[in-house]
């Protein structure tokens, strides 16, 4: 009897020393993370930001071919400071390594696809909090214009949500990004699609700021006929961009990154949204 009462008391003090400073402890941390959600979503709502956008534990590093391409071939990149350079390389690292790279008929891909293809959806989501694009797992390469199953025409480029995939034409996809300054760049336009179809089905912080921000922007133009008329007769963006709300932001994506000066200078304020829906406060934007 005197055993099984020393074992009680053992346990008790088990009890009371180890298990519940643990409970409380996990609780605890619960309450506290569950207290800097609400905090995050606050403050994003307030200011149109995320508290924090890059905090990293560890840092993926690019190989020095890798480095090389992106210092050669990426102008949003040689125009960061060198702190959001080493962020930029880090994701531009970690988007390579996470996605994978199918080249089709017969293509081999390159470092310099894969570099360049990956800074192209870094570019658009550096300011996000979460930033690689979960609804993309594959990214797949053709060398021309491809005969699209899915829609029964030829593309250059699309967005399949279905299949996880976004889809170039190399010779397309290289034409855009070497004229910087056309508006036409189809790497911008299709992760556009998956930038935009990303935050409509996500709920993280830069979602809810892209969504409050598209909002915003549609219910402007609603509300201005004459900024509408002024948007067509301008010819500044291409008449692709009034197909529907998805095509629109792709086209006002490209013209956002490729000429923001003369974009800010006639669309003001659709410039203004963009930035805020984006969090693009970096690089001269």
């Amino acid at each position: 009897m005197k055993l099984k009462t020393e074992q009680e008391i053992f346990e008790l003090e088990m009890i009371s020393n180890y298990v519940v400073p643990i409970g409380i402890f996990i609780i605890a941390l619960f309450i506290l993370y569950r207290l800097a959600l609400i905090f995050q979503f606050y403050y994003a709502s307030l200011f149109n930001k995320p508290v924090f956008t890059h905090i990293y534990f560890n840092r993926n590093k690019l190989t020095l071919q890798q480095y090389a391409i992106l210092k050669q071939e990426s102008i949003f990149y040689r125009q960061l400071d060198d702190k959001n350079k080493q962020y930029f390389e880090h994701r531009v690292a970690t988007f390579i390594k996470e996605k994978e790279f199918v080249g089709h008929n017969e293509l081999e891909v390159t470092e310099q696809m894969r570099v360049t293809i990956a800074a192209t959806a870094i570019m658009l989501t550096f300011g996000f909090k979460k930033y690689l694009l979960n609804l993309i797992e594959t990214v797949i390469i053709y060398p021309k214009v491809y005969y699209s199953t899915s829609h029964n025409t030829y593309h250059k480029g699309e967005m399949n949500p279905q299949y996880k995939a976004i889809v170039f034409s190399w010779e397309d996809f290289e034409h855009g990004y070497k004229i910087g300054d056309d508006n036409l760049n189809l790497g911008i336009h299709e992760f556009g699609h998956a930038v935009h179809l990303s935050a409509s089905k996500s709920d993280d912080i830069s979602s809810l700021i892209f969504n409050k921000g598209f909002k915003k922007l549609t219910q402007y133009l609603q509300h201005n006929k004459e900024v509408r008329q002024r948007l067509i007769a301008s010819k500044y963006f291409r008449t692709y961009a009034y197909t529907n709300q998805y095509e629109f932001f792709a086209v006002l994506l490209e013209n956002f990154i490729e000429t923001p000066s003369q974009f800010k200078a006639q669309f003001p304020e659709l410039y203004k949204q963009m930035k805020h829906m984006l969090n693009f406060k970096f690089a001269g934007y």
